[in-house]
């Protein structure tokens, strides 16, 4: 019996750089009171690579336990979603995840969405060829901003999903409206969602600060991405990372502090930073799962159902459109 024929990844480029878009948006945070930098900026090549050698931490528990409740509970989760849908995976990556789901959830296509198209090109491609009778498409787009998908996501159910805990990146009325727009987009199927839950201090800051320096190193690279984006003369010696829990908004905040007084210059103008002086670059909130559930069912999903690891530390949601 012959193999099924090999197919090849389609792409579809929807995120374009709009060079004096990204000027205005970097120079307004740049400028602002208190600094800051979109977390989006984070994933360059070197930053996407660097962030998949953060979930091998041993102290970054989201990917294993999220992993773990996939594999625990599958069963059920799969019992629960819609067989033959379009799998559309926010977020991508090196669509590892996604592919753990694939003998599971037999999808009829596979849709690969993420802002950094060059990684997610080279990720599809390898994946092509461990599933090469599945039906591949890959979508650059800034999802942070809008999620509209291609006309050749194809018709029919989708089952969105968005693992790794990354809702956490938006503030909760920014990710209600984003879970509004995921609802529209499932057209009649529905969301699986991976949430990092509330838990104790020793278990949360490490996981973004980890003694390696894995996470500072992500952080600090946002800075050298920020000088080919702007022009800017940021120097990463200059600067420290620092993460920690926010318990009056939960949640975990990035930073990067000047280590001495300092002056980044970029064409046309310049910011002063103090020593101690932060530059905010990154939020990741942690709820409790019935205020997620809540934010589910305001966001216009009928049915919800979670799952979560012995501990409390983590938890799967499957949302029915």
């Amino acid at each position: 019996m012959n193999p099924p024929p090999m197919r090849q990844p389609q792409f579809v480029q929807l995120h374009r750089e709009d060079r004096a878009a990204v000027h205005a948006e970097l120079v307004a945070g740049l400028l602002a009171p208190q600094a800051s930098l979109a977390p989006k900026y984070l994933y360059d090549p070197l930053g996407s690579r660097l962030f998949d050698a953060i979930t091998a931490l041993p102290e970054y528990y989201p990917t294993r336990t999220e992993a773990a409740l996939l594999v625990a509970h599958g069963g059920a989760i799969a019992a629960r979603l819609p067989q033959g849908a379009t799998l559309v995976d926010l977020g991508a990556g090196n669509c590892e995840k996604a592919a753990r789901l694939f003998n599971l959830l037999q999808p009829v296509r596979y849709v690969a969405v993420d802002i950094s198209v060059d990684f997610l090109r080279t990720a599809l491609q390898c994946l092509q060829r461990q599933f090469p009778a599945l039906d591949m498409l890959g979508v650059g787009l800034d999802f942070s901003s809008e999620l509209t998908l291609p006309p050749e996501a194809g018709t029919g159910p989708r089952l969105l999903f968005y693992p790794g805990s990354s809702i956490g990146n938006f503030t909760p009325r920014q990710a209600l409206g984003f879970l509004r727009q995921v609802r529209a987009a499932t057209q009649g199927g529905g969301l699986l969602i991976g949430v990092d839950l509330v838990k104790p201090l020793d278990i949360l800051e490490p996981a973004y600060d980890d003694a390696l320096g894995v996470t500072a190193a992500f952080n600090k690279n946002l800075l050298l991405h920020v000088n080919g984006l702007l022009g800017s003369d940021f120097r990463v010696q200059d600067w420290q990372h620092v993460a920690f829990f926010n318990q009056a908004h939960s949640r975990i905040e990035m930073h990067l502090q000047a280590l001495h007084d300092l002056v980044v210059r970029w064409p046309g103008a310049e910011r002063r930073f103090k020593a101690g002086e932060r530059i905010h670059t990154e939020n990741s909130y942690k709820y409790q799962a019935s205020d997620f559930e809540a934010l589910l069912r305001e966001a216009g999903f009928s049915q919800t159902q979670a799952w979560t690891d012995e501990r409390g530390w983590f938890a799967v949601f499957w949302a029915q459109a």
